[in-house]
């Protein structure tokens, strides 16, 4: 066949001229869709190796006309049977479905051609050249989706090219939501993961099926649930009642936007934290590059929304990355799934823990510029609402005895030591070296001891926060985000997250690698 290049004025004629580089093929399978190509490779792994040849081809890369004639030639003109599910109808890829279909009626190749959007389109009906009901066999098995029925569609394309006998499978039923086996521990807390029916179809779960593979190493049980919408009321019912019925430790939500209702969210029916957890729409190298991180709109539906609910903000556990084909699928980003699993396995131990062993911090804000203003809040009294917190944590059994003067301990009391220079050199070098690099380039070697103005009262630590840069710099480097935080900022987190943390003592114990002050109560010497 001849290369022929036709003058369409077209959106096509901006695209470059792409040759796939697929060899002769038997049956070929065309989509625009990310869910079509990525739930047929993973129907691809399920063939045998009898199978005839396959190509899967993106219609994306199919736009100039010079790449349809390459691949028609190449592929397309051995095939038996061609499937074509075009998105948006003839006029979103008119020179290639025109051409597709004279090279099949020429060369008697079973053409079928399908709407991707689930409405009837004659135009696209009229260049089909199998029998309607066959026709109508396919249009039901790409329109529910999923590996499962796209290998049951390319046994029916073998059938329609006349490799095989009829395989006589009718679509699998997807329902709207449901139950879906994950990787899981065979014992200990329960996580339940909800996320999208829509990627389940698609074959693109793969970041949660490593989140599900994370916690089980961290000895958790894991529960998938897959929803059409937390709004749709089938899947609202089914994941009230899941959680109502197994009272998970913790729930992880994969889904997007505020699902708060007249009833409040399905997902708090377990009377659980709920950990939100982001499939980021943008590429891990956009993400890297922007000063802002996450795209607005991923702002928005991952963590803006769903804050209104209540959720707890989790990490970014997967970015997009085209496949083989092109197709766009969420790639796991592993350290913002360990982060997950190890925020989900917190919070389950925190809830397996009682309430009088329980370790609560009361953080601060601090102006030291302005006089009067430590552990202030505009508009707040910060200093009264946390004596009516200790109260209330009081009240339902932690650890929270009678709180001194706190104006006094957290204003005029000096700092008290919490690390010395040399255990904070310790703490300090377990950071990743690019952040440690960054902090020491702004900030020196960490050679100081570390000073906090905080109030030890039993498991309730009440502390002004540092600043997180120069008291004297506050206008233009306080809120530079490409400067680092200071040592201060640093050594006090790095103190509350491994030295008041129990479990952490115990292992740097074990480790005898620290030197450490734990939080005293005010009043007590350093001796």
């Amino acid at each position: 066949m001849h290369l022929l290049v036709r003058e369409t004025g077209a959106l096509e004629d901006t695209e470059a001229a792409i040759d796939l580089g697929h060899g002769p093929a038997d049956l070929v399978l065309l989509s625009f869709s990310d869910a079509d190509l990525g739930a047929a490779e993973q129907a691809r792994a399920r063939l045998s190796a009898a199978f005839p040849r396959l190509s899967i081809a993106n219609l994306a890369a199919l736009r100039h006309p010079m790449s349809v004639d390459v691949y028609l030639e190449q592929t397309v003109s051995t095939a038996r049977c061609v499937v074509l599910r075009l998105l948006g109808g003839v006029p979103y890829w008119r020179y290639g479905v025109e051409e597709l279909h004279a090279l099949c009626v020429a060369r008697d190749i079973a053409l079928v051609v399908l709407p991707a959007d689930g409405r009837p389109d004659p135009a696209l009906d009229a260049l089909c050249t199998v029998p309607p009901p066959l026709r109508a066999r396919f249009d039901a098995l790409l329109s529910q989706g999923g590996p499962e029925n796209l290998r049951r569609a390319l046994h029916l394309a073998e059938f329609a090219g006349g490799f095989t006998p009829d395989p006589g499978e009718d679509a699998q039923i997807i329902p709207l939501c449901g139950a879906h086996p994950l990787p899981s521990a065979s014992s200990g807390p329960l996580a339940v993961i909800v996320f999208y029916r829509s990627h389940l179809v698609a074959g693109d779960i793969a970041p949660i099926e490593a989140l599900a593979h994370a916690l089980s190493e961290r000895g958790m049980q894991v529960c998938g649930l897959f929803v059409a919408s937390l709004k749709e009321p089938q899947s609202a019912a089914l994941v009230r009642a899941t959680l109502q019925n197994r009272r998970p430790r913790v729930v992880i939500s994969a889904t997007a936007f505020s699902a708060a209702g007249p009833d409040g969210s399905p997902l708090d029916a377990a009377a659980a934290p709920v950990l939100q957890v982001i499939l980021a729409g943008c590429t891990a190298q956009g993400w890297a590059a922007s000063p802002r991180g996450l795209s607005a709109s991923d702002l928005a539906m991952h963590v803006v929304l769903p804050e209104l609910d209540g959720r707890l903000d989790g990490p970014v556990i997967s970015f997009k990355a085209p496949d083989a084909l092109g197709a766009m699928r969420h790639a796991p980003y592993p350290h913002g799934i360990e982060r997950a699993a190890d925020m989900a396995r917190a919070w389950a131990r925190l809830a397996e823990t009682p309430p009088e062993a329980r370790r609560v911090m009361l953080l601060l804000s601090d102006y030291p510029n302005t006089p009067g203003q430590i552990a202030h809040a505009v508009g707040l009294d910060a200093l009264a609402s946390t004596r009516v917190i200790a109260g209330l944590l009081r009240q339902a059994g932690y650890d929270v005895p009678a709180l001194p003067d706190l104006a006094q301990a957290l204003t005029a009391t000096p700092p008290h030591k919490l690390l010395s220079a040399s255990a904070y050199a310790d703490l300090f070098a377990t950071l990743p070296a690019p952040l440690q690099a960054r902090v020491i380039a702004a900030w020196g070697e960490p050679s100081t001891d570390i000073h906090l103005k905080h109030v030890q009262a039993g498991h309730l630590t009440i502390a002004v926060e540092p600043d997180r840069g120069s008291r004297s710099d506050r206008k233009t480097g306080y809120h530079d985000p490409d400067l680092p935080p200071c040592h201060a900022y640093i050594g006090f987190h790095l103190w509350r997250r491994h030295v008041l943390d129990p479990h952490a003592l115990l292992h740097l114990g074990a480790h005898g690698a620290l030197e450490w002050l734990p939080a005293r109560p005010v009043g007590q010497s350093e001796g």
